[in-house]
């Protein structure tokens, strides 16, 4: 197959890039902005017909949650109006697009897994702009696969994980929340899950939502208390609720994902959140052993 990737220099566009360098089975056409404009319809037509795309992974998004408060024509641009342009092309030329939401697209005010056919309730523009790119994707026609993920980390760009590890150096306490829960996701093995998903339905035709993180269910206090521990950093964390750290988005107070679903249909075993967040670290520890050689 030839696939299409989008947003191929953030964390799941990398990871990506990784994948595709063994992959003997599909032809890979990395794109990000500089190279292809996914609010263009025009440019977005012309790439699908010059390259034969047969499915696109669209990894671009605006996720600059408390930004887009500020800039919600923006997100919606980027959020909702491209992958509508993304769906119409896959429609035109029978692809198939995997597209990647949110667990913002929740109220949070569960107490149970979301299961993907759960009701939406957004909270912010970020969750709004997700939820509309969902919708137009559905109505669209085209063949689909939205998969939600959230608390998504790396070895490379902005996250969390990093972040911590970084004021693990320089200071001796933060206050992180105790008092909104989820489960991270390391972008490592939800390339592979995708790459997985797209194997597994090839050509057939497909208009299913898929929820992928890494298995538990932990809050960011107990994330960055882990991060601490592995990262070797003697930084103290302090629980703190939300109120006491206010943003001018709302963050969902409970997001864990059912994550029955994707594990039936691909046939795949989803590791526990620790064990990938050591593998990450790790990986973060032998880069940085690199630079200083």
């Amino acid at each position: 197959m030839n696939i299409l990737i989008t947003g191929c220099n953030g964390q799941l566009g990398t990871e990506l890039q990784k994948i595709a360098l063994n992959d003997q089975h599909h032809q890979w056409l990395f794109t990000d902005i500089d190279t292809l404009d996914i609010c263009n319809k025009t440019a977005v037509e012309e790439c699908f017909v010059k390259n034969g795309i047969d499915a696109c992974i669209n990894c671009a998004a605006y996720t600059a949650v408390d930004k887009a408060e500020d800039e919600p024509e923006l997100a919606t641009l980027v959020n909702s109006f491209a992958p509508k342009v993304l769906a119409e092309a896959c429609k035109n030329h029978d692809a198939l697009l995997i597209h990647i939401s949110t667990d913002y697209v929740f109220g949070g005010d569960a107490h149970e897994p979301y299961k993907v056919d759960d009701p939406i309730n957004p909270q912010s523009v970020y969750g709004s702009t997700k939820a509309e790119g969902e919708r137009l994707i559905r109505e669209s026609g085209c063949n689909y696969m939205i998969v939600r993920t959230a608390w998504l980390y790396s070895s490379v760009g902005k996250n969390f994980v990093k972040t911590m590890l970084m004021l693990g150096e320089t200071k001796e306490g933060i206050n992180v929340v105790a008092d909104q829960r989820g489960c991270p996701t390391w972008a490592h093995d939800l390339a592979f899950a995708l790459v997985a998903l797209l194997d597994k339905n090839g050509k057939n035709e497909i208009h299913e939502t898929f929820h992928f993180t890494n298995e538990g269910q932990i809050t960011w206090h107990d994330f960055a208390t882990a991060i601490m521990e592995i990262g070797g950093k003697q930084c103290k964390v302090n629980p703190i609720t939300t109120e006491q750290y206010p943003t001018k988005a709302k963050r969902p107070a409970y997001s864990v994902l059912d994550l029955s679903k994707i594990k039936e249909f691909a046939g795949i075993e989803i590791p526990d959140w620790r064990k990938s967040l050591e593998q990450c670290i790790d990986e973060l520890k032998w880069m940085a052993s690199l630079r200083s050689q």
